[in-house]
């Protein structure tokens, strides 16, 4: 029997249930891992409270998609894992389908990346989500180059983090924007050129002075909502905003049409949009596992939780209080 976190209706984190289930065989094109740290994400709050983009198919369900630990057993047709290699679950699968919040699950075995002996198991599972979504966008899709100014929103996230050590890492010029003071110090400590505390300062003004009136060529954006429009007068000419999150849980109004504004470029973006394309996953790969490597993509932890403490660790996850990933760590 494995120790499973499940939730048998939608609501707040005191809806989930460390239950004991079978775990089973790994099917076709399916593994089974030793789950020894599993990263959290917002997606998971919302999933659980019935406000993420996809809803619970069924009830009781699971839940994460982001972990690493070590293969016990592989399905039929499953080749390049040998039993008891230390592997990390790449974000790639729906909560619906597979759930990793357990001491063991079963998880499509195409979701599986070598863990590197220099990568432990915490850093295993801080890593993927962060960092794929941060440099698919930046420099995947968006081509972030040196020389760029790139704006961060919600710069204390996990992606926010990832997406200011990625701007370094190529060359650009990071500015991170946070609500409030506290976490100012931090973001610049953390290689932010600049810190706009969105509370207090005109972010479009900041931006403009800061860029010497240019504005910066991208913006990444975890909020969404009526703040894209003051994003929006950020920008440079022909510049673009990408949201990839929507943490406001308000609509998005398209910035309105001014003859005024320069070009803009507006446009979502989801991780799928590597994890889904082999070629863009093993450019992205490449880049990430060669930044933990040299030491310029250095995840940063918050805070580590035990399995037992799901409940807490959500409660956590929700207070906005956190500086970089949210981990549980699973004891065996």
């Amino acid at each position: 029997m494995t120790r499973t976190v499940r939730f048998h209706e939608i609501g707040g984190p005191e809806v989930l249930r460390l239950e004991d289930l079978e775990t089973g065989e790994p099917g076709p094109g399916e593994a089974r891992i030793r789950v020894d740290a599993i990263g959290l994400n917002r997606a998971e709050a919302l999933f659980r409270s019935g406000r993420y983009i996809q809803q619970a198919r069924k009830l009781p369900s699971r839940l994460g998609n982001e972990a690493a630990g070590v293969v016990e057993a592989v399905g039929p047709g499953v080749a390049g894992f040998a039993l008891g290699q230390a592997v990390s679950v790449v974000p790639s699968f729906s909560y619906n389908d597979y759930g990793v919040y357990a001491e063991r699950a079963i998880v499509p075995a195409a979701a599986l990346l070598p863990r590197p002996d220099a990568v432990d198991a915490v850093t295993g599972s801080a890593v993927w989500m962060p960092y794929l979504t941060a440099y698919g966008a930046m420099v995947e899709v968006g081509g972030m180059r040196a020389g760029d100014v790139a704006v961060v929103t919600a710069a204390s996230s996990s992606v926010g983090l990832a997406a200011v050590q990625t701007a370094n890492r190529v060359g650009a010029t990071p500015i991170a924007v946070t609500r409030t003071r506290d976490k100012r110090q931090r973001l610049l400590d953390a290689g932010a050129a600049e810190v706009i505390v969105s509370d207090e300062e005109d972010v479009a003004g900041r931006l403009s002075e800061i860029t010497g009136g240019r504005g910066a060529e991208f913006v990444f954006d975890a909020v969404a909502g009526p703040g894209v429009a003051d994003l929006a007068r950020a920008v440079a000419s022909d510049g673009t905003v990408f949201l990839w999150g929507a943490q406001s849980g308000q609509p998005t109004p398209y910035p309105g049409f001014d003859l005024g504004m320069p070009a803009l470029n507006l446009r979502t973006f989801t991780m799928l949009e590597i994890t889904g394309e082999p070629r863009r996953m093993r450019r992205a790969a490449a880049f990430i596992t060669s930044g933990l490597r040299t030491g310029s993509l250095r995840p940063v932890v918050d805070r580590l939780f035990p399995l037992e403490e799901i409940v807490q660790a959500h409660r956590h996850l929700e207070s906005n209080t956190q500086f970089g990933k949210i981990v549980i760590t699973v004891a065996h």
